[in-house]
């Protein structure tokens, strides 16, 4: 099972590295797109936080 898991990272660490190297424009939009729905997660949770605390 833990070879399982090794090939699947690599696969994916390559994946990745080929649609950075292909397309790099579209990997800037799609990590500007992760960054701000994590952005936009820590928010909603900061604000849950304070509606508690209220």
């Amino acid at each position: 099972m833990a070879q399982a898991k090794k090939i699947a990272m690599y696969v994916v660490i390559v994946f990745v590295l080929y649609t950075i190297i292909t397309s790099p424009t579209r990997a800037g939009e799609l990590v500007q797109i992760g960054f701000e729905g994590i952005s936009s997660a820590a928010q909603g949770v900061g604000e849950f936080m304070s509606q508690l605390v209220n």
